[in-house]
């Protein structure tokens, strides 16, 4: 991670960690780097949420992609798995996202994407960052090399088609529950899922600029629990402000994270002889529940770090065709480079009319460990997780649980946290020992 940009972008509150000058730079840099240093005219997409101070960072990236000689094609509100898509298949130089994701409204990001649609390399950002800091000095576009701006609505919509084509069957009948969470999805969901012929029950599909994320969506799914037992829906899917993750919750109310749909959807492609290497991509915080599911399934198993970046890394190296992480984030190789919620959905209901089962029964194997995490706020992540007395802590928990559980302890790629996270054989033991090393934390002086 360089200075500004950690695993999922440069995030931070608007105006205050992330300017528009910053945004400016970015695109003063982009614009030159893909087209001007090259001897060309780059051409480069840009989408955003809904969170107000996105209007300000795309007109700010744009200006700065213009001041370079970059033409700036203008997707509006849509979603990260869109730019990604759009910017592989209509041959873009790069591409922008402008979202904080999962963060509350005053927050904001911008993702940057390789004209593959690939999270930018390290290489490149680090370019980047140093524009920001002023090591570097790149000249202006004068007269006719100044760039424009393009109204590119018409890429989303080449997007939703891309979606509806993904589904092998008409989901005639099916009522359908969709948490768009005030956010990227709310213009894309329910028309896709309409255009395929489910009953589609929508909810937190009215962005004001302040409510994306709050009380809804993916972080808040008790709400669509709620909503699909009481309207008898056969199933419900919950995104993020971006709708890269999605969650989903079957007929019963009950949750499927992301290791239920690895298990659910892992399993259909081994039937069917898809599951290359028969192996699913996880991350260190998927469940120990999920690994003796894929057991019992006769399905191996790669760990990464947490983020999807790394979960994609290895499947380009390796070829696996399926990978996610618990919170919703789940890349089908064949189709997306990156996480998509509402592929993911598509997915997800193409198992269940494909085995005629309700979702509860498909996700049934999968029978979680209790886990407990808290975020400790720290003054230095480094600092903190290196401390000989927190790691002693840490060792003498992990020794404590044995073969029944596990401690996870690891920082934040975008916040000042450290996370802390047990599984054990119950809630009890697990926040025993979560707060054990945390008072260490808070004894050694590391709290913010």
């Amino acid at each position: 991670m360089g200075k500004y940009f950690g695993t999922d972008g440069f995030r931070g509150e608007a105006n205050k960690n992330l300017t528009f000058e910053h945004a400016i730079k970015i695109g003063r840099f982009l614009g030159w780097y893909y087209g001007a240093r090259e001897g060309k005219k780059a051409k480069i997409v840009i989408g955003k949420d809904t969170r107000r101070s996105s209007y300000m960072f795309e007109y700010a990236l744009c200006t700065g992609l213009m001041a370079s000689g970059a033409d700036a094609y203008i997707m509006h509100v849509t979603t990260t798995p869109s730019v990604a898509y759009i910017t592989r298949v209509d041959d873009f130089d790069c591409g922008i996202m402008i979202s904080a994701s999962h963060n509350p409204y005053y927050d904001n990001g911008i993702k940057l994407l390789n004209g593959s649609g690939e999270k930018m390399d390290e290489e490149t950002i680090l370019k980047v960052e140093d524009y920001i800091d002023g090591k570097l000095e790149i000249p202006v576009a004068e007269r006719d090399q100044i760039g424009r701006t393009v109204d590119y609505v018409a890429g989303r919509n080449r997007y939703i088609g891309h979606l509806i084509s993904m589904s092998k069957y008409s989901f005639k009948d099916k009522k359908v529950g969709l948490d768009c969470a005030n956010g990227a999805s709310w213009q894309i969901a329910k028309g896709v899922f309409d255009a395929l012929g489910a009953k589609t029950y929508v909810m937190n599909d009215a962005p004001d600029g302040y409510n994306i994320n709050t009380d809804c969506g993916s972080t808040h799914i008790e709400h669509l629990q709620k909503f699909v037992v009481e309207k008898g829906l056969d199933i419900g899917f919950a995104f993020d402000g971006d709708a890269d993750r999605c969650l989903a919750v079957d007929e019963k109310g009950n949750v499927l994270t992301g290791d239920h749909i690895l298990y659910v959807y892992g399993v259909y492609m081994k039937e069917r002889g898809k599951l290359l290497n028969n192996k699913v991509v996880t991350t260190v915080m998927s469940n120990f529940g999920l690994y003796k599911a894929f057991d019992k399934a006769g399905i191996e198993y790669d760990k990464t770090a947490v983020g999807d970046k790394y979960v994609y890394e290895n499947m380009q190296q390796t070829g696996n065709r399926l990978g996610g992480e618990q919170s919703g984030h789940i890349i089908f190789l064949k189709y997306e480079t990156t996480g998509d919620g509402i592929l993911t959905a598509l997915k997800l209901m193409e198992v269940m009319l494909a085995k005629e089962k309700p979702m509860s029964e498909l996700a049934a194997p999968v029978v979680f460990y209790p886990q407990v995490l808290k975020n400790v706020r720290v003054k230095s992540k480094p600092e903190a997780q290196n401390d000989p007395d927190v790691q002693k802590a840490v060792a003498d928990v992990a020794a404590a649980l044995g073969s029944d559980g596990r401690i996870l302890v690891r920082e934040s790629g975008t916040e000042p946290l450290i996370r802390v996270m047990v599984e054990a054989g119950s809630n009890e033991v697990c926040e025993k020992y979560v707060d054990q090393v945390i008072d260490v934390i808070r004894a050694k002086g590391h709290l913010e």
